[in-house]
């Protein structure tokens, strides 16, 4: 008997090693390309023509995140791509904000407040999905120019905003079905209204999926690049489209670290929203995957 014990935990510990060594490999494999780009962004450019693409910098140097900064040319300006970077924190922001909110709503008056044909209109929501960002690019600029709105900040968020009320109401709908339907019956027994209910009894415990939908949300609207360049002037452009102007502007040699510095300035934003929140986003999914 002892001796099965002892196979059967020398074979679990056996197999648990062999797993731990097939993540750590994956990890390593997908890991790769962020640490090429953040070695080239720290070498001087005679560091990197021999083609040492691996090794790491004899003489680190910050001159090319500066320069990607306030200095590398994108198209016709030279003023890097911190002016964009801040571009993408004004559309980011409120298109986030906005589009939680309605999600929110969306999802509380669909759970809880259920009407005839409610199913339908999530459904025909839920299409919303679906629907490729091409196929949409010349009504929306058609849209944007009745509206006065183009090559605009303001036409960008509005952009944003109506794709991803999709996802946000998704996500919403999903959760509060798991909500007891009980609580909201005998807060209207007591004479609250459509916005009490949701402030004080949905709210409260929608932080889980509050931040499934921020999340969500700023990585779609931030990486961005088929509406940025579709539906912004030279002065709104996002981060994403001035890294692309940046990347293809030939002014004399390629500076490659300066290009990779410029990639790790317009990815940072994402990579630290998921180190710090990346736990809570999965915790949100999956108390939102009880019911519904």
């Amino acid at each position: 008997m002892a001796d099965v014990i002892r196979r059967r935990t020398f074979g679990a510990r056996l197999s648990r090693a062999v797993l731990y060594a097939v993540l750590v490999l994956a990890a390593l494999f997908y890991l790769l390309p962020l640490a090429v780009m953040l070695i080239t962004s720290v070498k001087p450019l005679a560091e990197i023509t021999p083609g040492t693409l691996l090794s790491l910098p004899r003489e680190p140097t910050l001159v090319p995140w500066a320069k990607a900064w306030g200095e590398a040319c994108t198209g016709m300006r030279c003023e890097g791509v911190g002016v964009y970077f801040f571009n993408s924190i004004a559309i980011v922001v409120p298109a986030v904000l906005i589009s939680t909110i309605i999600g929110a709503l969306n999802g509380y008056a669909l759970t809880k407040w259920r009407f005839k044909g409610s199913e339908l209109v999530f459904a025909l929501m839920l299409f919303g999905c679906f629907i490729p960002f091409q196929v949409v690019l010349l009504p929306m600029a058609q849209t944007l120019g009745w509206l006065g709105l183009s090559s605009s900040r303001a036409g960008l968020i509005l952009v944003h905003v109506i794709f991803g009320i999709a996802f946000t109401t998704l996500f919403f709908r999903n959760f509060y079905v798991a909500v007891p339907t009980e609580l909201v019956s005998a807060a209207k027994l007591d004479g609250a209204g459509f916005f009490r209910i949701f402030w004080r009894i949905l709210l409260p415990v929608s932080a889980p999926i509050i931040v499934v939908s921020v999340i969500w949300q700023f990585t779609q609207i931030w990486n961005d690049f088929l509406f940025g360049v579709a539906f912004s002037a030279h002065n709104t452009q996002p981060v994403t489209v001035a890294l692309n102007n940046l990347v293809n502007t030939s002014t004399g040699a390629r500076e490659y670290n300066v290009d990779m510095a410029a990639a790790m300035i317009a990815a940072l934003p994402t990579l630290v929203v998921y180190v710090l929140a990346g736990k809570y986003f999965v915790r949100g999914l999956t108390a939102g995957s009880v019911k519904g």
